[in-house]
Parts: C-alpha cells; sequence; structure tokens
C-alpha cells in the first residue's frame, strides 16, 4: 500500500516543517513550554547537526526550516525533538502545579494518545509534520515570509521582528533567544 501524505524523500534537503499540538490545544501560551522547545533546538544544533535557517512558536503550533549537518538526518532531528518536547512538557504539565489547564490538558492528551497504536499514555504532537522540501529561492522566501508573518496575522505584534519567539529578529539584526542560519547568507 503507498504511503500517504508528505515524506521525506532527501534527508540532506533542506525542509519546511509544522509541528502542530493535537486539537490545536494552545500549549505554546505558557513561556515554560515555549522554551523546552528553544532548549530542543539549540541541543540539536550542538549534538544533532540541526542547521536551524527559520522558525516561528504559536500558540498551538511550530514553523521550521530546517537542514542536517551530513551524517544526520531531517527524520532523525524530527524524532528526536519531538520526543523530548513531548516528555519534558507533559513531565511539566503532571508535576509542575503551576499549569491551571492540567486536568482538562492531560485528558485531551490521553484521548488523542488512544486513537494511535503508536502511543503510551499521552500524545502531544500530531504524527504528521508536512514536510515540504524547499528548493528555489522564491519558494524558502515565501516559507520564511510566511512563517515571520504568522504572529502579525494573529495580531500578537505588529512588526513580525518584535515577537520573541520567531527567527524575524535574527533576519532583522536584532536581539535573538536562538541562533539561526540566514538563508540570505547561505543563498
Amino acid at each position: 500500500m503507498a504511503r500517504k501524505g508528505y515524506i521525506i524523500g532527501d534527508q540532506q534537503s533542506m525542509y519546511y516543517l509544522t509541528f502542530t499540538v493535537v486539537g490545536w490545544i494552545d500549549i505554546f501560551t505558557r513561556q515554560c513550554y515555549r522554551d523546552i522547545v528553544i532548549e530542543s533546538l539549540k541541543f540539536c544544533q550542538q549534538n544533532k547537526g540541526l542547521h536551524l535557517h527559520a522558525y516561528v512558536i504559536m500558540s498551538n503550533h511550530v514553523h521550521l526550516i530546517v537542514s542536517v549537518d551530513e551524517g544526520f538526518t531531517v527524520s532523525g532531528f524530527i524524532r528526536d525533538c519531538k520526543k523530548h518536547t513531548s516528555k519534558r512538557i507533559l513531565d511539566d504539565i503532571e508535576n509542575s502545579g503551576v499549569e491551571s489547564r492540567r486536568e482538562w490538558m492531560l485528558h485531551q492528551f490521553k484521548y488523542y494518545a488512544s486513537r494511535h497504536q503508536r502511543n503510551d499514555t499521552y500524545q502531544l504532537w500530531e504524527h504528521d509534520n508536512h514536510p515540504v522540501e524547499l528548493i528555489s529561492r522564491e519558494f524558502i522566501q515565501q516559507r520564511i515570509d510566511y512563517i515571520h508573518q504568522n504572529p502579525v496575522v494573529a495580531g500578537l505584534v505588529y512588526r513580525a521582528e518584535d515577537y520573541i519567539y520567531s527567527s524575524a529578529s535574527n533576519y532583522a539584526g536584532l536581539d535573538q533567544i536562538i541562533e539561526v542560519d540566514c538563508l540570505f547568507d547561505i543563498l
């Protein structure tokens, strides 16, 4: 049977990815959970050959443009990053005592896990990542603009570079929370 949906054909190519929280649950309204994603991306940059070219963390999804060094795979990055962030975020929800939506969230994550054989108890991320291989300068620019304009379109900021959890500040030469390999430098 042929596999449906998006696939990663060339593991050494550059990809636009979307990580979506199940049920579009607004988990990233809390800074502590956004910071877990940033910490994981930093770890992958230092230890997993990740080149992060653009990103934005919205309330219930993350957009990324990534590539990896030779000897690493985009699929490996996705697997490791989603596994680590899921475990850390779910641990925080269960044990921190700060999450006011704790019971509701865990109930939702348990429900989504029950719908797939792959999951044990909870499911935080959707399984699909919608990987799109980026092969032309125009398409890359379109994806970067889309990523950076997400917070503007959502009404969170007036200017893309003012949103802290986005690479728009990197591209604007402003302070940033994570290093990004700006694509304008390599094209």
